[in-house]
């Protein structure tokens, strides 16, 4: 883009725009982001949810992992539609785990009488069902098996009020 700027303004010295600055600054590699978003919501899962016996790195093939340690402004090569079984295997196991905490912690919280906002104070309207099933479609785990635990999840804990909607 083509910065236009007025004569008063031409003969000022000082430090470089903000503007320029950005302008300057390399594009980054956006599913380079993409990849550090899953792993940090798959890292904030755990550590939310009190997960125990998760290797996060584990969820991704070596592609995925090399990517990790790359500049965003690199083009690296990301993990391909074709991922190995077992990798699939336990980026299931950890989705339906997620979606069992976080249903067994809405239980909780409820056989206490707090409420969710109370339960999870800075995570106001978060879902964590919901958001393990967006998680699906980027880890390539079908959205539904995921929806099916979840409902089977709310039956078996007797919140069956829940598990119709």
């Amino acid at each position: 883009p083509v910065l236009d700027t007025e004569d008063a303004w031409v003969s000022v010295e000082g430090p470089v725009s903000i503007v320029e600055l950005a302008l300057e600054q390399k594009r980054i590699h956006y599913p380079l982001v993409e990849h550090q978003f899953v792993l940090c919501t798959v890292l904030y899962a755990i550590m939310r949810l009190s997960l125990k016996g998760v290797k996060p790195l584990s969820l991704f093939d070596s592609k995925g992992k090399n990517a990790f340690f790359k500049d965003f402004t690199s083009i690296q090569l990301l993990p391909s539609g074709d991922m190995d079984p077992d990798v699939l295997s336990l980026r299931q196991q950890f989705l339906l785990k997620v979606v069992s905490a976080a249903v067994q912690a809405l239980c909780s919280s409820q056989d206490r009488e707090v409420s969710e906002e109370e339960y999870f104070p800075f995570e106001k309207g978060k879902n964590w069902p919901t958001l393990a099933a967006d998680l699906a479609q980027y880890l390539q785990i079908s959205e539904d098996l995921v929806r099916r635990h979840y409902v089977c999840e709310l039956y078996s804990y007797g919140m069956d009020h829940l598990g119709e909607e």
